[in-house]
């Protein structure tokens, strides 16, 4: 389920980057294109790829054999860790990893990128600043999500065991598996102006009250 629902925000990244695209792209066809019906069967995709992408590692991971210590050094039962206390020749299930998260990676982020080469090449060619401004702010928030996200998986999933250090990928799991779901939340509600007014509200009262402290 953890794989299941990494792979669901994954993709539904995916999703919004086409969404970007058809905002920024084709303003004036986004209500013909992006329709409720193409959210929906979008949103399905990417919920049936995940859950298969999830049989795909369970599958992999579980038919090694298990003949030692049953404790894991993580945080939760990840692949990588259970890997580890193989007693089997990971060698293969260590290939099925990588080329399942190496596609899933290289297919979401050719779709991410091509979708910004072009919203760039978009945006450059506004005559309006002001219209510039508001398409780069607009896709602020997408990219600093994207790049948390495939960064801290790519370093997690996309190396051999000898390059595993468990103390780094518990950090970087931690980062994509409870940092990241904590500040998404502001990150796409930053530009909203009722939370920056709540926002600046608490950073004066803070400064309020340690000024009355001191």
């Amino acid at each position: 389920f953890f794989g299941v629902f990494a792979i669901i925000e994954s993709n539904l990244l995916v999703v919004m980057a086409y969404d970007q695209y058809a905002a920024v792209c084709r303003p004036l066809h986004y209500n013909t294109q992006v329709t409720t019906n193409v959210c929906a069967c979008l949103c399905l995709g990417c919920y049936v790829f995940a859950f298969l992408d999830g049989c795909i590692h369970t599958w992999n991971t579980f038919r090694l054999s298990f003949c030692r210590s049953n404790v894991i050094d993580h945080f939760f039962c990840d692949a990588p860790p259970l890997m580890a206390i193989s007693c089997s020749d990971i060698h293969n299930a260590e290939i099925i990893t990588f080329f399942i998260v190496g596609c899933t990676a290289f297919f979401s982020l050719t779709v991410i990128l091509s979708s910004y080469v072009l919203i760039f090449a978009t945006i450059l060619r506004m005559r309006s600043a002001e219209g510039r401004k508001k398409a780069f702010s607009t896709c602020a928030s997408h990219l600093t999500v994207v790049t948390g996200l495939y960064g801290t998986i790519t370093f997690a999933y996309l190396k051999p065991s000898s390059g595993h250090s468990m103390d780094l990928d518990k950090l970087a799991s931690m980062f994509y598996s409870i940092v990241l779901p904590m500040l998404n939340p502001l990150v796409y509600s930053v530009r909203n102006k009722e939370v920056k007014g709540a926002f600046i509200k608490v950073i004066g009262k803070a400064k309020s009250s340690i000024g009355l402290f001191f």
